[in-house]
C-alpha cells in the first residue's frame, strides 16, 4: 500500500503544470555575437571604401 501511495504522489507532483519557465542561458552570448557581426560588417565596409580610395589615388 505504501508503494502505491508513493507512486501516486510522485505521479501527481510530476504532472504539476506550474513549472518555472526555462531560463535563457546563452542570451547574453547571442547578443554579443550579433553585436560583433554588426561591427564586422562596418569594418568590412570601411575596408572596401579605403581600398576604393587607394585605387582612385593611384590612378591620379
Amino acid at each position: 500500500m505504501k508503494y502505491i501511495l508513493l507512486a501516486v504522489i510522485l505521479w501527481l507532483t510530476a504532472c504539476d503544470g506550474s513549472s518555472a519557465p526555462t531560463p535563457k542561458i546563452a542570451e547574453p552570448q547571442r547578443e554579443a555575437l550579433e553585436k560583433a557581426r554588426g561591427v564586422d560588417q562596418a569594418v568590412q565596409k570601411a575596408a572596401e571604401e579605403q581600398q576604393k580610395n587607394i585605387g582612385e589615388a593611384e590612378e591620379k
